[in-house]
């Protein structure tokens, strides 16, 4: 599918739904904002080439893990990499009931709504999604986004001796944080252990007296 714009007119009505919900400012209560942890499993790390195969998130309200309100949801693959299999474990004619690209990302928008998107390297996430957007004529997201990897560095002591690594995979926070890596490398999965880690960071800088989501972006 090639690439096109909508313009404003002819935007679909669940994208005006959801661009509309931004009017309003977040509360600046940092226990009032709901959070959207997500991640996505794709066939490869192109943003233009490859494709999303499926995107899993859960909820965070008041410091708690909705486990009620999960999104995990398998798109058709028109694009397949046999290397990657070995890491998501999706193959092409799976038996996961899938849908099409256009309807998982209303259903997404649907699901995420205004809410500060949490993901651990939150780059690569953000850009499949939003030329996934793109590609369907869809403007790009408007969430403000939080990126686990970056404010975890945010709880580590700065020292001459010691000094905080550039990168810090997923991996490394479940078991600094003795999460359970069960379900790890499903999108579903890889959200819930970045939730946990989320709310681990988030109790320990709760204790600085500037904490705030303004800071947690700096």
């Amino acid at each position: 599918m090639g690439l096109f714009k909508r313009t404003p007119k002819n935007l679909p009505d669940y994208w005006i739904k959801y661009a509309e919900l931004f009017k309003e400012s977040l509360s600046k209560n940092f226990n009032d904002l709901v959070f959207v942890v997500l991640d996505t499993e794709t066939t490869g790390f192109s943003f233009e080439d490859d494709r999303i195969l499926s995107i899993g998130a859960v909820k965070i309200n008041k410091e708690t893990i909705s486990v009620q309100e999960v999104f995990d949801i398998y798109l058709e693959q028109e694009k397949f990499n046999k290397e990657t299999v070995h890491v998501h474990g999706l193959l092409k004619n799976g038996q996961r009931e899938c849908i099409s690209e256009v309807l998982a990302l209303e259903k997404f928008l649907e699901y995420v709504g205004n809410a500060i998107i949490v993901a651990h390297h939150a780059g690569f996430d953000m850009g499949m999604l939003n030329t996934a957007l793109q590609r369907n004529g869809l403007p790009k997201l408007k969430n403000t986004i939080l990126d686990t990897g970056v404010i975890y560095k945010k709880t580590l002591i700065k020292s001459y001796l010691v000094q905080p690594k550039s990168n810090y995979t997923l991996d490394e926070l479940a078991e600094k944080f003795s999460i359970s890596k069960k379900d790890r490398h499903t999108a579903l999965g890889d959200a819930y252990i970045t939730a946990v880690a989320f709310l681990k960071i988030i109790s320990r800088l709760k204790e600085k007296k500037n904490f705030s989501l303004k800071y947690l972006l700096r």
